[in-house]
């Protein structure tokens, strides 16, 4: 009989949101496993965890998801969840165009410290503010097309494309195994599947990325 935790998911991808300090990151994060939003919230000292179990493709897909500081003075902790992610949301506010410009900053911290295999999406937040915009639909959208990222603008406040982000993000992740033939269940990768597997034949590296 499968184990009572084996029934509860098919895979399970780990996420990790990366981007300056107070682009909304933890806001984004609150808002896909709480569907809250709080006016304050503390910067995040270190590393926050949350995790939600969703439905893609008729899959159940459990997500835990690393929320990092983004102060510098953290850095050092925070590289050290890069390399168990199969996902990562780059995000930058809308009304601060310098959030946007460190967006290629934090690419190359996760192209250096995270496994190649990562599947990246571009979110640009705090899209209810429109009439404070500093950075243009357009910038974002070249910007994911020139280094093969998922885009998309969300608002934690409003909860637009919120949900959106993460479910894009666990698709593409899907799509990747099904056309690499990579073995999900390889002690070397970061997702891992419920069903037990003696095969630990991790030759079979993914030649494909999405970022």
């Amino acid at each position: 009989m499968a184990s009572k935790s084996s029934t509860l998911y098919d895979h399970m991808f780990r996420y990790i949101i990366v981007g300056d300090m107070a682009v909304g990151k933890s806001c984004l994060l609150l808002q896909f496993t709480d569907h809250k939003f709080r006016h304050q919230h503390e910067l995040t000292i270190g590393v926050e965890f949350g995790g939600k179990t969703i439905e893609v493709k008729g899959k159940n897909i459990k997500i835990q998801i690393w929320d990092t500081a983004g102060q510098e003075a953290f850095q050092a902790i925070t590289r050290t969840y890069y390399k168990g992610a199969i996902g990562a949301l780059l995000v930058y506010d809308i009304t601060r165009h310098e959030t946007f410009e460190h967006i290629n900053r934090w690419l190359n911290e996760i192209k250096v410290n995270g496994s190649k295999d990562i599947c990246c999406i571009l979110i640009g937040n705090k899209k209810d503010l429109e009439e404070q915009r500093q950075v243009k639909y357009e910038e974002g959208e070249k910007l994911a097309k020139n280094n093969n990222l998922l885009f998309l603008e969300t608002s934690a406040k409003s909860a637009e494309n919120v949900q959106e982000a993460f479910l894009q993000t666990a698709e593409k992740i899907l799509e990747q195994i099904t056309k690499t033939g990579v073995d999900p269940t390889a002690p070397s990768k970061n997702v891992k599947i419920t069903i037990d597997d003696d095969d630990d034949d991790d030759d079979e590296k993914p030649k494909k990325k999405c970022c």
